[in-house]
């Protein structure tokens, strides 16, 4: 870790463990009775950042939502179960995973229809990224999760450079220009 300043806990990811549960209403849903994918999307952004936020313990900001699968439909009147905890903390941004459940409360059945892998930046009150306490993955799926969060951060890299040589000179992109060609 590059930063100098006092040293930084290490937290387990049980720390980090968020869950909420929603009723699905029609509000929520499209014309067929199915949960709104954006929805969705707003409500595991939510579960996602409690769980940045209990690890980091200071305001974080969204950085990515670099993958999602939307697995079943969810309809009217399901209870949607959202659990979350950081996979992975680097310098000053980590890796949150969401799993998604719907309970069928009449028929008492649980079933898996989403998952998303995003990234959150710890910042101070100014916006600025500030250095986040390392994770310390303790069983072996906490593990396994470790690695794949590391491997999908240098896949968000590679993504994100490739990105970047197919913009014009002096383009923003992600709070940064690119220099221009000469």
């Amino acid at each position: 870790m590059d930063y100098k300043g006092p040293s930084l806990p290490v937290r387990t990811v049980a720390e980090s463990q968020s869950e909420m549960t929603e009723l699905i209403l029609p509000n929520d849903t499209n014309t067929l009775g199915n949960l709104l994918g954006g929805r969705l999307m707003h409500f595991i952004d939510l579960v996602a950042a409690m769980a940045a936020f209990r690890h980091s313990r200071t305001h974080v900001v969204t950085a990515s939502m670099d993958h999602i699968d939307f697995i079943a439909p969810v309809h009217v009147g399901d209870l949607l179960i959202l659990k979350s905890s950081v996979n992975r903390a680097f310098n000053t941004s980590m890796e949150v995973g969401v799993k998604v459940w719907v309970e069928n409360t009449i028929a008492g059945m649980h079933r898996h229809v989403a998952s998303a892998y995003l990234t959150f930046v710890a910042v101070d009150s100014q916006g600025r990224s500030v250095p986040v306490p390392q994770l310390t993955p303790e069983t072996d799926e906490e593990k396994r999760r470790h690695e794949d969060a590391g491997r999908r951060r240098e896949l968000r890299k590679e993504e994100l450079e490739r990105r970047r040589a197919m913009l014009p000179p002096e383009t923003a992109i992600y709070g940064t220009v690119r220099p221009g060609r000469k």
